[in-house]
């Protein structure tokens, strides 16, 4: 495995972390917790270190998920990155959106980071993960409704406490992201990237490479799309939040398929799979420091941690860029 520092601290991840949101069942029709957990400690045993979790995702039972499957190692060892500010069990803050649980149920959730609300999410986040700190706490997405300032007053505050390391934010644009580091040095931003997803090249990465932000890159395989698994008339399961994703029309996933078959012979020769190349080419990319993957089992996890073992040439990258711009991407 590769590890590379994030933004001006000390604290390195594996450039493969686990990202933990489908592992919690919620958004991705269901999941198998003992499947979740072998896919955590399959992927550890071939050096992702790094798990990316928050609190919303099974509205707390990915961060449980998470906790089970690192009991028995070194907390030295790991770097937990989790999250804060969406709230389903408050109507405070921003609405965001209608849901529904892991059980069915109907559930609303909000946008909510006020200092009390920050405190609370910690201290219930670390009993979910079994763990007295968190490597990195980032905000899930910005609330509207508190001032930035007294968000990361209250994230400067549990790091005073020694509950948390590092402070970073999701989803924040380049000016948000500069208001933010008036009140704390804000080290990362978790952002959405992929190969046919890469609006945040315009103004959030320019701005993260030149004031020295790590830019963890989520979705880098656009919800298993560029797998190359994904047909026109796949049927996803019932709960599944891709049905209703731009990305999975039926037209672009045959343009999304068409552009992969150009690529797909470079994968096979370097004997990989379609996915490993995509990963490769995402943590090669300017400015991407970190691609966060899920997996639902320990065979996607391996294929996943493995994807650092192909080396990709200048002119295998250009060649990639290249049928990217031909497709239209």
């Amino acid at each position: 495995m590769e590890y590379r520092k994030i933004g001006n601290s000390d604290l390195e991840l594996s450039v493969i972390t686990f990202g933990a949101w489908a592992a919690g069942g919620w958004m991705w029709g269901s999941t198998d917790r003992n499947d979740a957990i072998n896919a955590i400690k399959a992927s550890y045993d071939l050096g992702v270190t790094s798990i990316d979790t928050a609190p919303i995702y099974g509205q707390g039972d990915s961060e449980e998920i998470v906790g089970d499957a690192i009991k028995g190692i070194s907390r030295d060892k790991l770097q937990i990155v989790t999250k804060f500010g969406m709230r389903w069990d408050l109507a405070k803050g921003d609405f965001g959106f209608k849901s529904k649980n892991n059980e069915g149920k109907d559930i609303d959730i909000y946008k909510y980071a006020s200092k009390e609300s920050v405190i609370y999410e910690c201290e219930q986040s670390l009993k979910r993960l079994g763990t007295d700190y968190i490597d990195l706490y980032q905000i899930h997405w910005p609330d509207v409704t508190t001032p930035i300032s007294e968000t990361f007053e209250a994230v400067s505050k549990l790091i005073e406490q020694g509950k948390v390391r590092y402070a970073g934010v999701c989803n924040y644009s380049a000016a948000q992201l500069k208001e933010a580091d008036q009140t704390i040095e804000i080290v990362s931003n978790q952002i959405p990237f992929s190969m046919i997803n890469r609006a945040v090249e315009d103004e959030t990465v320019p701005y993260c490479i030149d004031n020295n932000k790590s830019v963890l890159a989520y979705s880098p395989m656009e919800r298993g799309l560029l797998t190359g698994k994904i047909t026109p008339d796949y049927k996803f399961e019932e709960g599944d939040h891709r049905k209703d994703v731009k990305f999975f029309s039926a037209e672009n996933i045959e343009k999304t398929n068409a552009f992969l078959a150009k690529i797909k012979p470079l994968a096979e020769e370097k004997n990989a799979s379609l996915s490993q190349l995509v990963l490769r080419w995402t943590v090669e990319r300017p400015g991407i420091t970190i691609a966060l993957v899920g997996a639902r089992n320990a065979k996607q996890s391996v294929q996943n941690a493995e994807a650092i073992n192909v080396k990709l040439s200048a002119d295998e990258i250009q060649f990639i860029n290249t049928e990217l711009k031909n497709a239209g991407f």
